[in-house]
């Protein structure tokens, strides 16, 4: 216990729980929605794009990288979520190809332009997330708080438009739901929850942030908003335990926190057995 209250002390553990918690509740929220539309790859596909901006971003030495990464993968979002089913390349398939091409791209040029003496262990830690959450400055930190606070805000604001859009599209766009509006809204959550999630485990695990918790609660709870919020609930719960575990274990940040959300995964597995 001393263990931990000493590490608490520290400015950079206190900004890395803070983060977590944020970028754990906001990305749950958009979970559900993603699993019920059968988009669940889409955010592996959209921190790959993340990936290859902040290569672009490192290539011309910005200071705030985040000033690129956002709009290339809001950009990438939306036409993935709003133009997909007009385009020859549709579905996972197009995915796919936004996917490998963001991240050969990406590491591509950090190859060829980087300056860094550690270009692996940089690379690394971008794609699996071992050190990024511990490093933050305290403007990138003001900088998750405002878009987190924005991300659950809008989600509240058009809960019941979100609704609509996930369980039935053309009957949402009958009665008068502008449901391309609230695609669009979703893509554009989804890409800043994707911008926010490398910082905590990397590129290459955002998915399992995104949708280990939603399918969780998914096992024992049937309604909406029920589960919904037990996604929440489990997100913030495996992502503090993670980053508890990582920092008195020293293992990576973001692999245990996947790991976390697999365990409690299997439990509720487990246990929506029982309960039916």
């Amino acid at each position: 216990m001393s263990t931990l209250i000493h590490y608490f002390s520290f400015s950079f553990v206190q900004y890395a729980f803070i983060v977590g918690v944020l970028i754990s509740l906001c990305s749950s929220l958009l979970g559900v929605t993603l699993v019920l539309k059968r988009f669940s790859f889409i955010g592996d596909g959209l921190s790959h794009v993340a990936f290859g901006a902040m290569a672009i971003a490192a290539v011309l030495n910005l200071s705030n990288n985040m000033y690129l990464v956002l709009p290339f993968t809001v950009i990438a979002a939306i036409l993935l979520l709003r133009t997909g089913k007009n385009t020859k390349i549709q579905g996972d398939a197009a995915i796919a190809v936004i996917s490998v091409s963001s991240l050969a791209l990406g590491y591509l040029l950090m190859n060829i332009f980087s300056s860094s003496a550690n270009l692996a262990g940089d690379v690394c830690s971008t794609l699996f997330g071992s050190t990024s959450i511990l490093t933050l400055t305290k403007a990138e930190v003001y900088l998750c708080v405002i878009l987190s606070v924005a991300v659950i805000a809008a989600f509240i604001v058009f809960y019941n438009k979100i609704f609509a859009v996930t369980f039935d599209e053309n009957f949402a766009q009958a009665v008068g739901t502008h449901a391309s509006l609230y695609n669009l809204v979703i893509a554009v959550i989804i890409a800043i929850i994707i911008v926010l999630a490398m910082n905590l485990v990397g590129s290459l695990l955002i998915s399992a942030l995104v949708i280990f918790p939603a399918l969780s609660a998914m096992r024992v709870l049937k309604s909406f908003k029920s589960v919904i919020i037990c996604s929440a609930a489990v997100s913030v719960v495996c992502s503090v335990s993670g980053l508890l575990i990582s920092i008195l274990a020293g293992t990576p940040v973001g692999s245990t926190i996947v790991a976390v959300n697999l365990f409690v995964f299997v439990v509720f597995s487990v246990a929506g057995k029982f309960l039916k």
